[in-house]
């Protein structure tokens, strides 16, 4: 009876979403030692099939490649659970960058918002609306419509980047070209 009761619960067994191969295959091994104790012959070509059969969605691909490239009936337990650990292994490594990207600490600089990486040097900004670029806070963008030149006086661009400083410059070198001949 305590047979019977064992294969009906391994029967019964399915992997959780939140499971990890390991502990899903330990559970399985775990029930078929427990027949084997009892003197059942318990195959390990049955803990395959029951895994290939009953593993989530997101290891479907793996499983397919297992298939078109294996005889599934004569591959071992060993090698089927260092595939699926190697591809959940490539999974959770891939989660960790996204994750790593989605936390940002925001921080107060010069009156504006300023957002850095977590333990990470570099700083980017929400994009600024007058120049749409991520290098800096809306209220320091050289072109807001509301900033005056202090070189020229014009309204919409900052002295850094004054074009008239640079025809200043241009005219001052003619100026003394023109002295010398």
């Amino acid at each position: 009876m305590r047979m019977i009761n064992l294969i009906r619960e391994f029967e019964m067994q399915k992997m959780k979403e939140s499971e990890t191969i390991k502990d899903y295959s330990d559970r399985l091994l775990a029930i078929a030692n427990k027949v084997r104790l009892l003197g059942t012959n318990f195959d390990d070509s049955r803990i395959v099939q029951k895994i290939l059969v009953t593993v989530p969605d997101k290891f479907e691909v793996t499983i397919s490649s297992l298939e078109n490239t294996k005889d599934v009936s004569k591959i071992s337990l060993a090698e089927l659970l260092n595939v699926l650990q190697a591809q959940e292994q490539r999974k959770m490594i891939q989660e960790e960058g996204t994750i790593e990207g989605a936390f940002l600490v925001k921080t107060k600089n010069y009156g504006g918002e300023k957002y850095m990486k977590h333990n990470n040097i570099e700083e980017t900004y929400p994009p600024c609306p007058h120049c749409k670029k991520t290098n800096h806070p809306q209220r320091r963008c050289w072109w807001r419509p509301d900033v005056k030149c202090r070189k020229c006086g014009q309204i919409g661009h900052m002295e850094k980047i004054c074009k008239s400083q640079e025809e200043g410059k241009i005219a001052a070198v003619q100026n003394q070209e023109e002295e010398l001949f």
